[in-house]
């Protein structure tokens, strides 16, 4: 069986892939270059794959190369918390609760509202990473907008929270979608989901007239449409809580609808199972 990679491993890959040169990321790690670039040999051989293209302009990652960066980033960052959830456990229950990106900003600040009295730490990441770490028995709930589009580890149950659809927003000076079948002609829109179906979206924002202009994140998209006073297609909970005034939501000229899931082990935290209705009803879900 092939070694494993070694915590210096997983940091020289962070530090190329950041830094885009072996010498610069050797600096930063504090060894020579001919150790860095002996060392990101190895690696490549014990993956069987090249990681980096590199040339006199730096080091560029491979599509190998940005996963193993990616995985590094997971990897690392769990390894981080060892010290202070040990610290955590000797004190008393923590619970640790995770999610993506573009739900958290909408997500936790719920919670810390509603559930005052538990003690929760914050995790962000993609959703097939939160799961894993619930399998894991690191994290005790992941909420998540994929569970019904992968394959669960067997020791993980997924709950429904409740289904989301794509609405329009509209911010003061933007014009409602018109009429017929091209209500969105030749109007940018802004648009973002939290599941897999950003390509399916584009197609039918397309198909239905628009110039559509995808945002990385739901806030960043709401930000977008408010800049530029032109509509954005998001899920309803993007807004549940943060309608400004002049602002509104209209039906979407398509229907498409998400599941909002929390992830837990089979045997989860009473409590926070108990609060889901109230969290289902705050985010606006049905």
């Amino acid at each position: 069986m092939a070694s494993l990679p070694s915590v210096e491993d997983l940091r020289l890959v962070q530090a190329i892939n950041r830094t885009g040169a072996v010498g610069t990321a050797a600096r930063e790690l504090r060894i020579s270059q001919p150790s860095a670039s002996q060392r990101l040999s190895r690696l490549e051989r014990l993956c069987g794959t090249k990681l980096f293209e590199r040339d006199t302009r730096g080091a560029r990652p491979t599509a190998a190369g940005a996963e193993l960066s990616r995985r590094a980033d997971h990897i690392l960052g769990h390894l981080e918390e060892v010290y202070a959830a040990t610290r955590a456990a000797a004190v008393g229950r923590r619970l640790v609760i995770g999610t993506f990106a573009s739900l958290a900003p909408i997500l936790f600040p719920v919670l810390d509202a509603d559930l005052p009295d538990l003690d929760i730490e914050q995790q962000v990441d993609h959703g097939h990473f939160l799961v894993e770490r619930i399998a894991e028995g690191t994290m005790d709930a992941a909420f998540i907008a994929i569970a019904d589009q992968m394959t669960l580890p067997r020791e993980t149950v997924a709950r429904r929270v409740g289904r989301d659809e794509l609405v329009l927003f509209v911010p003061p000076g933007a014009r409602p979608p018109g009429r017929g079948r091209h209500p969105l002609k030749d109007r940018p829109v802004a648009f973002a989901t939290y599941d897999r179906g950003i390509e399916d979206i584009h197609a039918r924002l397309a198909a239905h007239g628009a110039l559509p202009r995808r945002g990385v994140t739901l806030s960043t998209t709401v930000a977008m449409a408010r800049r530029r006073a032109h509509l954005a297609l998001v899920p309803r909970s993007a807004l549940a809580t943060e309608l400004r005034p002049g602002e509104h939501l209209t039906p979407a000229p398509f229907r498409y609808r998400l599941t909002l899931s929390v992830v837990t082990s089979p045997t989860p935290l009473k409590p926070l199972i108990q609060y889901l209705p109230r969290l289902r009803a705050t985010l606006n879900l049905s």
